[in-house]
């Protein structure tokens, strides 16, 4: 009987990893599998680059800023509840995206796939957590990152062969049957569950979500308006006047959102920063690069995705060898080393970019850039969760998505608006003088991001510890360090974090 039963357990738990998984890689996927189809979708509905980075951060905004409200709701009102609901307005949007009669009503759409993803992506970690035990999380966990992974290495891939071989609209229709089959799925499959107790942060969620639409909003219209005009200057200014009072909610409110006292630690804060600004430069360069590949050197859009795949694809080879590096010398060098070379592949591309170059002379640059990226995905979650309590790992987490994906937003916006500024569609060389400076900012941001990632504590001073500390900490990037802080905690409440950070 109990045979039966385990196995019954393992067979409920298959099936949990297996609908989190497809609709994980829904989500991930529609980050970026709109990138190789934007030439089509310009000649298709029209617009100019300020739509064209609308189409994209449409979807990231959304996702980004109510991703932790979706935790929370799926945490009072139902876990299994939320998730369908997500799922289905998720499915919903994308069909309405493949219908869209033009370019502002696409948009819209994918703004509401952002909300679907937000209340949907969340949850699917959370229903991992429930339904598999703790001795087989790990396993569990490392398949629905590689099924996120793959669905970001190939998504410039997928978008491109829908969009030549089909059309377009594919890329959004493609959601619509795994979608329908996963519903009824995961209404008989999964478990529904609660924390009945959650918290709803609706004033934080308004406060970032306004203060990230106004600065990206100015952003998006510098090209059009000039960064001196009054809607830029009214936009950035607002926007940052918004946000400075959500740091201050959440420094002063009881349950707010986004915890600004997690920073204090130097893990966290470290590999945030890195993160966002990693995200900065990868999207807003493969925002560019993808369709340079089109329009400046005349590949398909197939062709353009396969030939991205050294970069975007390349942490499903790498991702293991980076693993062991960080198990063996700690997490912050693993990091520090992947973000300088993805810097330097962004930098070694913007040095040679050319209507006539060839494929062997961006392979280079594009290896570079994929190793870097590998490097840093591996370790990255781990040393997340490295300086926050065991129960607060489910925000650290949460935050730390919504981090890369304003900073994928941001990117875009940043970027285009270089690009904007220096060239242009007009022709392969306009396209080029505008690609270039915005690959060396990129390269910079991604730069930067190496920088702040060395404030994350080596493993040395992980290791170290007072003569009054009772237990040595596990290692920075580890879940042992996390719950050593936590049970220090526990005993004594008044445990100082790693640094204070001034806000």
């Amino acid at each position: 009987m109990k045979a039966q039963h385990d196995r019954a357990g393992r067979g409920g738990a298959v099936w949990v990893l297996v609908i989190t998984s497809v609709a994980g890689f829904m989500a991930a996927l529609d980050n970026l599998v709109v990138t190789t189809a934007l030439p089509s979708i310009r000649e298709s509905l029209g617009g100019g680059l300020e739509e064209l980075e609308w189409t994209v951060n449409a979807y990231t905004l959304t996702f980004a800023v109510l991703l932790m409200l979706g935790a929370a709701l799926g945490d009072r009102f139902g876990r299994r509840r939320l998730f369908m609901s997500g799922l289905a307005l998720f499915t919903a949007a994308s069909a309405a995206a493949a219908l869209s009669p033009g370019i502002e009503e696409l948009i819209a759409f994918r703004a509401v796939q952002g909300v679907g993803a937000a209340v949907m992506m969340p949850l699917t970690l959370t229903l991992i957590g429930a339904a598999i035990p703790a001795e087989r999380r790990g396993a569990a966990l490392g398949i629905f990152g590689a099924a996120t992974g793959a669905a970001v290495a190939s998504g410039p891939l997928i978008g491109g062969s829908l969009t030549e071989h089909i059309s377009w609209q594919w890329i959004f229709w493609l959601n619509v049957p795994i979608g329908l089959v996963l519903l009824p799925l995961a209404r008989l499959r999964l478990t529904e569950s609660y924390a009945p107790k959650a918290p709803l942060d609706i004033r934080g969620t308004v406060l970032v979500s306004a203060g990230l639409f106004g600065i990206v909003y100015a952003l998006v219209n510098t090209a059009s308006h000039g960064w001196t005009s009054p809607v830029v200057l009214t936009g950035l200014i607002a926007g940052a006047a918004v946000l400075r009072l959500f740091v201050r909610h959440g420094l002063r409110a009881a349950h707010p959102m986004l915890p600004m006292r997690l920073f204090r630690g130097r893990a966290f804060l470290g590999i945030n920063a890195a993160s966002l600004l990693m995200f900065v430069g990868m999207f807003g360069s493969i925002f560019l690069l993808s369709q340079f590949l089109q329009s400046g050197l005349g590949y398909s859009p197939t062709e353009a995705g396969l030939r991205m795949l050294p970069w975007t694809g390349m942490p499903i080879l790498v991702a293991p060898v980076a693993g062991l590096l960080s198990d063996r010398f700690g997490g912050r060098p693993v990091v520090v080393t992947g973000l300088a070379l993805q810097a330097v592949g962004l930098a070694l591309f913007a040095l040679i970019i050319d209507p006539g170059m060839s494929y062997a002379a961006q392979l280079p640059a594009l290896v570079i850039g994929g190793v870097g990226m590998a490097l840093y995905f591996a370790p990255a979650a781990s040393l997340v969760l490295s300086g926050v309590r065991p129960e607060e790992q489910g925000i650290a987490s949460g935050a730390n998505n919504a981090l890369r994906e304003v900073g994928g937003a941001l990117g875009v916006s940043v970027l285009a608006a270089v690009f904007a500024a220096r060239g242009g569609y007009g022709s392969p060389r306009l396209f080029v003088d505008g690609t270039a400076p915005a690959l060396w900012i990129g390269a910079g941001a991604v730069a930067l991001g190496a920088l702040a990632a060395l404030l994350i504590p080596g493993r040395r001073a992980a290791g170290h510890r007072s003569p009054d500390q009772g237990e040595r900490p596990g290692p920075v990037g580890s879940p042992e360090e996390g719950r050593d802080l936590g049970q220090r905690k526990a005993r004594d409440p008044e445990e100082p974090g790693p640094h204070p950070v001034a806000v």
